[in-house]
């Protein structure tokens, strides 16, 4: 007999619907899977050999084959456990099949029957709503996270037996529903917040520009100066995140399995800080299942990469496209995907190897030779994506013993969306841009119109302070966002001049 059933798989983080086709046939007993399987499609046979015996059923003396279509893609993962061992059922005749075609079905069993939790449960759903399937049949620990879509009817099975149970009409299950209000709620909390962070008041400024404007920022400053402290806060002030934008993030970190234990939604801005051993491959995603990278785990949110220098070139250069096209597209012989990669980059460097090149209270070790080396692995390209360079002293005794109340992240983070609302009223017409940080040079020269005493002030600072000419539309850019910040129409001098400070990398910084 012939038996069809629903599944779905994924293809970077969108789900496409496949069909899984069971035929059982009186010959030799034997089990063959096609369809281009692979890894744990393949070894699915003795899951699914022991949970139908140990669930009670009876499993075929005959040949079992089993079609996954569309049989040109490749398929991988576990999800499809479940959907085979109910489709082996159905061929049988030992349950009825009235309601197969009605619902997509995923799992992994355990050899007992029970089920076991599959990546990508958001992604199925909302592509099972624009199928038109009545439902999803999937394991527990899936179900808060599939019911975020709020398209389908989500059923919690624990076992093999269970789900047998529903389709036969003999259990009633009743849909999961979640209050996506309370979950988005109570997940939007960090558990850092910008008033810890004692002294660096610049720098605060700084990455309070940053994160109005989306813009790309580097620090430069001795161990200890507080520079990571700093970065793990940027998520906590940077605009409130949008319900689209928890979907999304949310879809990424499940297709790659990187949801926590009942975690249903990523409602707080990632931030992720790969260790500077990382592969290209780990940056920006890849292997043979085309798993998403930490470029794109970090979208929406930050990417921090510590010890700037201490990276490989191949990983830093592979950068340069999500940087530059707020995506990633990874290609291997399995196939091709893109992942969304829209990011705020923060790094941070020691000024030398021994990080003490230009403090007063220590003597830097390191010659003029080292120091060049350790600057030079950083490219030109890579440094001309990052708008803010600040320089960040270590902190003085009297500010970490201050007990004077510090901002915190709440109210910095008040400022921040009110220049993001005029960021998004000034580009409602521009498709794709959002920010001050997205404008190409077009725009910029629209947009960022000033006045002749910012222009003489700009002239001089880009003679005399020998900046580069790629600094040019940086300040621009940044300047605007300080305008933002001040809620000012116009980019005036003292705006044009705070632009110009975060700009220290172009200062010829290593010969001072």
């Amino acid at each position: 007999m012939l038996a069809r059933v629903f599944s779905s798989a994924l293809m970077g983080i969108e789900a496409y619907t496949v069909e899984v086709e069971v035929d059982v046939s009186p010959l030799l007993p034997a089990f063959a899977t096609v369809g281009l399987p692979e890894g744990a499609v393949k070894e699915a046979r003795e899951r699914v050999t022991a949970a139908i015996k140990n669930s009670g059923f009876l499993f075929p003396a005959k040949k079992v084959t089993v079609n996954l279509a569309p049989a040109d893609i490749k398929k991988s993962g576990s999800a499809f456990d479940l959907p085979m061992a109910i489709g082996i059922l159905a061929a049988t005749g030992q349950i009825d099949t009235q309601l197969l075609d009605k619902y997509i079905i995923i799992g992994e069993l355990a050899l007992d029957g029970k089920l076991r939790p599959v990546p990508g449960a958001l992604s199925i759903a909302l592509d099972a709503g624009k199928k038109k399937f009545k439902g999803i049949i999937l394991p527990p620990d899936n179900a808060d996270e599939g019911a975020i879509a709020d398209c389908v009817d989500i059923i919690a099975v624990d076992s093999l037996v269970r789900a047998v149970e529903f389709l036969e009409g003999r259990a009633e299950i009743k849909p999961r529903k979640v209050d996506l209000g309370d979950i988005f709620s109570n997940n939007r909390k960090y558990t850092v917040d910008f008033s810890d962070v004692k002294g660096q008041e610049h720098a605060k400024r700084a990455l309070e520009v940053a994160a109005a404007g989306g813009h790309n920022i580097i620090m430069i400053g001795p161990p200890g100066s507080g520079k990571t402290m700093l970065a793990k806060r940027l998520p906590t002030i940077l605009p409130d995140m949008t319900l689209a934008e928890a979907v999304e993030t949310t879809k990424i970190y499940s297709s790659g399995g990187h949801l926590m234990p009942g975690q249903a939604l990523v409602a707080t801005r990632p931030f992720r800080a790969p260790h500077h051993t990382i592969s290209d491959v780990g940056l920006t995603g890849g292997t043979n299942q085309l798993i998403p990278g930490e470029v794109s785990l970090s979208h929406n949110g930050v990417l921090f990469l510590d010890e700037l220098p201490e990276f490989d070139k191949n990983p830093l250069e592979a950068l340069r496209q999500p940087l530059e096209n707020g995506s990633v597209t990874i290609t291997r012989a399995s196939g091709s995907v893109t992942y969304p990669a829209s990011f705020i980059l923060a790094a941070a460097l020691n000024p030398c190897p021994c990080g003490y090149f230009g403090d007063p209270t220590h003597n830097c070790s390191c010659s003029a030779g080292q120091i060049q080396k350790y600057i030079s692995k950083i490219s030109g390209p890579l440094l001309d994506r990052i708008d803010i360079h600040i320089e960040m002293p270590a902190v003085k005794f009297k500010d970490l013993t201050s007990l004077a109340d510090s901002e915190n992240s709440e109210t910095i983070r008040k400022r921040v969306n009110a220049a993001r609302q005029i960021q998004l009223e000034r580009f409602s017409d521009y498709d794709g841009i959002f920010c001050n940080a997205q404008m190409e040079t077009k725009l910029l020269r629209e947009i960022c119109v000033i006045d002749d005493d910012s222009m003489n002030l700009l002239k001089t600072a880009i003679n005399r302070l020998g900046l580069s000419a790629r600094a040019f539309d940086r300040i621009l850019k940044v300047s605007r966002t300080i305008a933002d910040l001040d809620s000012s129409p116009d980019i005036l001098a003292h705006h044009i001049s705070e632009a110009i400070g975060y700009r220290n990398l172009d200062r010829n910084y290593w010969s001072n």
